[in-house]
């Protein structure tokens, strides 16, 4: 089946409360994705719960708690269609609580837009901070600034361009280049520039959010390295049987292909064949790099899998390590980070206990260079290189290889402490197969 359109998956991101889900739902009702009757609905809903003005957050928030509470927890997909690219939009938590779903969501995107809020006293704040570092150390080039509650700052040019340069030394800082990202100011609840022009800023003359999309680029789908499939869930359909769920990061994924699931239970691969694909209710014959799919595999039981595992060809597996060495960046360590330390790393989909085996480099976050060999310890703004021990059996790949499954974010007590990426792996030995 030829693709009429290109895909793109695009996270929203930035602070609680700066108007992200509710920029998604203006976004999707202006272009005609969420219809009349259903925006009356979530209208009337908003108000019941006292939640008047949130109607267009409502498109993406569907917990009822989210509802209730005004704040978006999990992570929402929903698919959009421009003229130009068919769009998965991934509405990602903006609250601190809900980080580590951001980092699953931001860990799937090829590009990200960053709602700043421009009302006075908002601007960057610590989340905005957080978002920006893990977009660029997960891997996401493509950004768009949307400075959104222009109305709120009585759609002030002056109040524009101090949000634009205040944001725009933050992403010079993580190594973002300013020439390339475009600032688009924005009113999400009254609809100005996102999806239609607006007389109310007379002073901006770019493109609206939009359009701003539709000139993205397409990533380069990495179709010829190896298949690697991060597992996201595992359903069980009556009439199907077992079907995982999760998106391809590297690789083609055929009907009929022979497949193994490692680390699997109890840390042995499963082997099994697939026997259908498909995404958003479509039959596909292959599923590419980017494409969120279900899937059936003969020979594979719900117990076997989980979470976390992933799927590769059964003669390329993907990589269980023992130990690995990576680099990092400690990004928010109340403390100092030492060898014997064991937060929880998130890595595609799994989320592992790790420990820190040793400290082997300090280095420059800047240049990289070696700043000191085998320091006792590092802290904020440090960056590293460390031997690092998953508590059990894990999936991760040398950034050189396979930089789509390289890529982590470390946690700890609900914060997100470092991230990285790996560059060398002690492999497990031989996996048992069941």
């Amino acid at each position: 089946m030829a693709r009429a359109k290109e895909h793109i998956n695009l996270i929203f991101i930035g602070h609680v409360d700066h108007g992200k889900s509710t920029t998604v739902g203006r976004l999707l009702f202006d272009s005609g994705n969420v219809d009349e009757q259903a925006m009356r609905k979530l209208k009337e809903e908003a108000e019941k719960l006292g939640k008047k003005g949130f109607e267009f957050a409502f498109v993406m928030d569907n917990l009822k708690e989210e509802r209730e509470r005004g704040v978006t927890i999990d992570l929402s997909h929903k698919r959009f269609e421009s003229e130009k690219y068919y769009f998965t939009i991934i509405d990602a938590p903006g609250h601190r609580d809900f980080v580590k779903n951001m980092i699953t969501g931001a860990s799937q995107a090829d590009a990200a837009v960053l709602v700043v809020s421009a009302n006075p006293g908002d601007g960057v704040q610590a989340q905005t901070k957080e978002h920006v570092f893990l977009s660029k150390t997960l891997g996401v080039g493509q950004l768009i600034i949307a400075v959104n509650k222009m109305d709120m700052a009585k759609y002030s040019e002056t109040r524009f361009n101090e949000v634009k340069a205040e944001v725009g030394k933050l992403l010079q800082t993580v190594g973002y280049k300013l020439d390339q990202i475009p600032f688009v100011p924005i009113a999400s609840f009254p609809g100005d520039n996102v999806v239609k022009k607006t007389a109310n800023l007379p002073w901006y003359t770019g493109g609206t959010l939009l359009e701003t999309m539709n000139k993205l680029k397409v990533p380069e789908k990495p179709s010829t390295l190896p298949l690697r499939l991060p597992i996201q869930d595992v359903y069980n359909i009556t009439g199907i049987g077992v079907v995982p769920v999760g998106r391809i990061e590297t690789g083609v994924m055929k009907i009929g292909d022979k497949v193994i699931v490692v680390p699997g239970r109890e840390g042995k691969g499963v082997i099994g064949e697939v026997k259908s694909i498909e995404m958003h209710h479509e039959q596909l014959q292959q599923a590419e790099p980017g494409d969120n799919v279900g899937f059936n595999v003969k020979g594979l039981n719900k117990k076997d899998i989980a979470r976390g595992d992933v799927l590769g060809p059964a003669d390329n597996a993907p990589t269980v390590a023992t130990e690995f060495t990576a680099r990092i960046v400690v990004l928010n360590h109340p403390t100092v980070l030492t060898a014997g330390y064991t937060p929880v790393f998130h890595i595609h989909t799994a989320q592992i206990a790790c420990q820190i085996l040793e400290i082997t480099k300090k280095l420059d976050p800047a240049t990289g260079q070696v700043v000191q060999e085998k320091p006792d310890f590092v802290k904020n703004g440090d960056a590293a290189e460390v031997r690092v021990k998953p508590m059990q059996p894990m999936c991760i790949e040398r950034f050189k290889d396979i930089p789509q499954l390289a890529k982590f974010a470390v946690r700890d007590s609900g914060a997100t402490v470092a991230a990285g990426m790996c560059l060398e792996i002690v492999k497990k030995k031989k996996l048992r197969l069941i």
